[in-house]
């Protein structure tokens, strides 16, 4: 198994931390193990969804707005400056 350093946790959230361990009768390394895996288990693991797909699900209750997308214009010639 891998391990992992967390650097820089603030006094309180490590304290926190330890308070939570204490009540569930565990280390504080196991209780923020068993944190991490229930944080990541609620993730949809390889649901294959697309970035895009996944925005507008979220946006998609709130409503839609139309934009007015201005016409192309013609492509110019490159500018000469040979002469």
């Amino acid at each position: 198994m891998a391990s992992m350093t967390i650097r820089n946790i603030d006094d309180q959230l490590k304290s926190r931390l330890r308070v939570q361990a204490a009540k569930h009768g565990r280390s504080m390394e196991d209780e923020a193990r068993d944190i991490l895996r229930a944080a990541l288990s609620t993730q949809d693991e390889g649901s294959g969804q697309s970035l895009i797909g996944s925005i507008r699900r979220r946006i998609l209750p709130v409503g839609g707005i139309d934009l007015d997308l201005p016409a192309r214009e013609a492509i110019r010639n490159p500018a000469d400056f040979g002469a």
